[in-house]
């Protein structure tokens, strides 16, 4: 049962709901970590292994919020956030950018010319690229940038380095033998909150949508349309395959407008008359894009 006090995110004037209880994915020291760190300071926070554990973990009530990377600048959509959506009853309440600088972290004492290999999330490896391949090292997708320097510094492996935070370095007593060593510089995630209960956390200023279209010509133009004839703008628009229907694909949008607003009540009672389906993932608060 959610409790009610006056605990807010450190950025939202409105009392809000307090989740005392919120998970996220990965170990401490997480990218995902600093978002709940960021939005619910005096929540208790959980780690668990997966993005689908911390989904399962929210819908059965063991936890009365989860934290998910929803988008990367540079990566781009977490495609398995936006499929657990689907598969989920779960409502987004919340949206927050954490800057992502990636560190090459290993043993204390231990050089970079004693390297024999890499680990991190596949997500930092991929953005991380263009400074991996001047190493010329094994690279290993692990499951989490925090619990590769987790392992090197639990199994002293002495010729491993992680991609990981700087906090996670302080975390696990490991040193930094580079620093930013993403592609590009300006590397942001967006996490999103989940939860049991739509409400949002502060005032929703964004509305996240998914729908369906069938195989009938103009049926996407007609859905889009709906929202182009109220001035409703779009932040993303991106498409899925619909599991277990081949080649049939839904669509995923962000609209800059909360669902209590006229024409967005409006919008997507058009879109439901064109769509095969339509259902509100959230409308939510969101701070301001970097």
């Amino acid at each position: 049962m959610l409790s009610r006090r006056n605990v807010r995110p450190l950025w939202w004037d409105d009392e809000v709901m307090d989740y005392t209880s919120v998970t996220y994915q990965g170990e401490e020291g997480a990218y995902s970590e600093e978002a709940v760190l960021k939005l619910f300071p005096e929540a208790h926070n959980r780690p668990l292994a997966s993005i689908r554990k911390v989904f399962e973990s929210v819908e059965v009530g063991r936890s009365d919020a989860g934290l998910v990377p929803m988008d990367n600048s540079q990566a781009g959509s977490i495609n398995e956030t936006y499929d657990l959506f689907l598969k989920h009853g779960l409502h987004l309440i919340a949206a927050t950018f954490v800057r992502v600088d990636h560190c090459l972290l290993a043993l204390p004492g231990v050089a970079l010319d004693d390297l024999k290999e890499v680990i991190s999330h596949p997500q930092a490896i991929a953005q991380s690229e263009e400074f991996l391949t001047s190493l010329d090292l094994v690279i290993r997708p692990d499951y989490d940038t925090a619990g590769s320097a987790k392992r090197i510094a639990t199994e002293k492996l002495e010729t491993t380095a992680a991609i990981a935070s700087r906090r996670a370095a302080e975390l696990y007593g490991l040193e930094i033998l580079a620093e930013k060593i993403q592609t590009y510089p300006d590397n942001y995630t967006r996490f999103g909150v989940i939860s049991r209960d739509p409400g949002p956390l502060g005032e929703a200023n964004k509305s996240s949508i998914v729908f369906g279209v069938g195989h009938v010509s103009g049926s996407l133009y007609r859905c889009l349309g709906a929202f182009a004839e109220r001035h409703l703008s779009l932040s993303k628009l991106e498409s899925r395959p619909r599991a277990g229907r081949p080649w049939e694909y839904v669509f995923y949008a962000d609209v800059e407008a909360p669902a209590h607003d006229p024409a967005m009540v409006e919008a997507l009672a058009e879109v439901s008359e064109h769509a095969t389906f339509t259902r509100l993932l959230g409308s939510y608060a969101s701070d301001k894009t970097p």
